[in-house]
C-alpha cells in the first residue's frame, strides 16, 4: 500500500495543478461546426494572410481522397499547400523533425493538420518546434515554450481525441518507448472544424475506439478530484452525447447526424479534461502504446473498465450522476447500482464493438515495468480519486493479459 505521507505528497502536486488550471487562461479556438465546415476553416485560414500552408496527415487520409476538397479550396485562395503525409499512429522524434525540415524548405507560414490525434499531436510538435529554439526533450513537461507557435489550424477526422482544443501533443521516443507529453496553453489551435461529413467513411472499428476514447476523456474528467463544475458540465454534455450516438456511428456510418453529435461530444470531453486531467485509465493506457504502439483509443477501451472498478468505492456518486446522464437510471435506484450500471453498460458496450477485453500483445514479464512506468506518470501528473500501489497495478493490468 502506498504510505499517507506519499498520498498526500502526490495531492499536492495535482492541487497545484488545479490552482494553475484556474489562474493560466486556456484559450480556444474558433470553431467551425458541421458539414463542409472544414471548408469554412479554409476561408478563414485565407483572411490571415496565410500564402504558404504545412498540411500534416496521413498517407490513408490522402489514398482515399479525404484531402482534394481542402487542398482545392485553400489553393483557390492563393494558398500554396505543401503535403507532410510521414506521420504514422503514435508519431516520433523523426517524424517531427521531418515534418519541421519540409516546413523550413517551403517557408511555410502556418499548418493545416487533416486526421485523427497523431497528426494533431504531430502539427502541435512541428509548430512548437518551428519557433522555440528547443528540442522535444527540452519542451517535454509543463509550460516549456518561450514562444507562442506558428499558426496551426485543425480539422479532426476522428471523434476522440480532444485534439482539437487540449494544450498537449504526445510525440513517442523511439529508442526509450516512452511518451513524452509537451503540456502548455500555447498549444491549443487557433482554429478548428468539427465536420462531420469528413467521418462518414469511419471504419466501424476505429469509429468504436476512438468514441471509447473520448467516453475514457468525459468519465476520467469528471471522477477527477480537479473537477470544476465547468469541467464536469463539459464531461456529462460529453458522457450524454456519447451514449446516444456512438452505438449508431459505429453500427451506422453513414449517419450524418451521429457523427456530427459525436465530434461534438470528443470536443466538449477535450475541454474537460484540458483543465480537470485524467487517471489511470491514460495511465496504463499510454505504456500500452509506447510498448506494443496499441491505438490509444483501443488501450483506453480496454483499461477504462477495470480502472472504474477499483476506483467504484470512492466515486460512487461521480458514477451515479454519469449513469443518469447515460439514460440509465430507472425509478429510484441507489447510487451504488447506478455506478454497477454504468460499469456494465461500459462492458456491454465494448462487447458490442468487438472491441476485446484482453490485449495480445501484452506479456506477463513487462507487466512491472508497465506498472512502474504508469503511476509515475500518474502521481506527478493526474488527480485521481484513489491512489493503488504498485502492487495493486501489477494486478489490475495482468487482468488484461489475453
Amino acid at each position: 500500500m502506498l504510505f499517507p505521507v506519499k498520498v498526500q505528497y502526490y495531492k499536492g502536486l495535482t492541487k497545484a495543478l488545479k490552482v494553475a488550471a484556474a489562474v493560466i487562461p486556456m484559450p480556444k479556438p474558433t470553431l467551425f461546426s458541421g458539414a463542409d465546415s472544414s471548408l469554412e476553416l479554409c476561408d478563414a485560414i485565407s483572411h490571415l494572410g496565410i500564402k504558404k500552408l504545412l498540411l500534416v496527415t496521413d498517407k490513408v487520409l490522402g489514398e482515399i481522397g479525404l484531402l482534394k476538397d481542402i487542398q482545392a479550396r485553400l489553393e483557390k485562395h492563393g494558398i500554396k499547400v505543401t503535403i507532410y503525409d510521414g506521420i504514422l499512429p503514435d508519431p516520433t522524434y523523426d517524424q517531427i523533425e521531418k515534418g519541421l525540415a519540409l516546413l523550413n524548405k517551403h517557408q511555410c507560414e502556418g499548418i493545416l493538420a487533416v486526421g485523427g490525434g497523431s497528426p494533431i499531436d504531430a502539427s502541435k510538435a512541428i509548430a512548437a518546434r518551428a519557433t522555440n529554439n528547443k528540442s522535444l526533450e527540452k519542451m517535454a513537461g509543463l509550460f516549456k515554450l518561450r514562444k507562442a507557435p506558428l499558426p496551426l489550424f485543425v480539422v479532426p477526422t476522428t471523434a476522440g481525441t480532444g485534439s482539437e482544443v487540449t494544450i498537449v501533443s504526445v510525440v513517442s521516443n523511439p529508442e526509450t518507448h516512452q511518451k513524452t507529453p509537451i503540456i502548455d496553453p500555447k498549444l491549443v489551435p487557433a482554429m478548428a472544424a468539427l465536420d462531420g461529413k469528413l467521418m462518414l467513411g469511419l471504419p466501424p472499428f476505429v469509429t468504436a475506439a476512438t468514441g471509447m476514447d473520448a467516453l475514457t476523456h468525459a468519465i476520467e474528467s469528471y471522477i477527477s478530484t480537479n473537477a470544476t463544475d465547468e469541467t464536469r458540465s463539459y464531461a456529462l454534455a460529453a458522457t450524454k452525447l456519447i451514449m446516444e450516438n456512438l452505438e449508431t456511428a459505429v453500427h451506422d456510418g453513414k449517419n450524418l447526424e451521429a457523427r456530427q453529435n459525436m465530434a461534438m461530444a470528443s470536443y466538449y470531453a477535450g475541454l474537460a479534461f484540458t483543465k480537470a486531467g485524467v487517471g489511470y485509465v491514460h495511465a496504463i493506457a499510454h505504456n500500452f502504446g509506447a510498448l506494443y504502439a496499441t491505438p490509444h483509443g483501443l488501450a483506453n477501451s480496454i483499461v477504462l473498465p477495470h480502472i472504474l472498478d477499483y476506483s467504484k468505492s470512492d466515486i460512487i456518486s461521480e458514477l451515479a450522476t454519469l449513469a443518469e446522464a447515460s439514460g440509465l437510471k430507472a425509478g429510484r435506484e441507489s447510487n451504488n447500482k447506478l455506478a454497477e450500471k454504468l460499469i456494465a453498460r461500459i462492458r456491454a458496450m465494448l462487447v458490442s464493438f468487438e472491441i476485446p477485453a484482453t490485449l495480445d500483445s501484452l506479456k506477463t514479464e513487462d507487466i512491472p515495468r508497465i506498472a512502474e512506468l504508469a503511476l509515475d506518470e500518474a502521481h506527478a501528473n493526474y488527480p485521481v480519486p484513489k491512489y493503488m500501489d504498485k502492487r495493486t497495478c501489477e494486478a489490475l493490468i495482468s487482468k488484461m493479459v489475453a
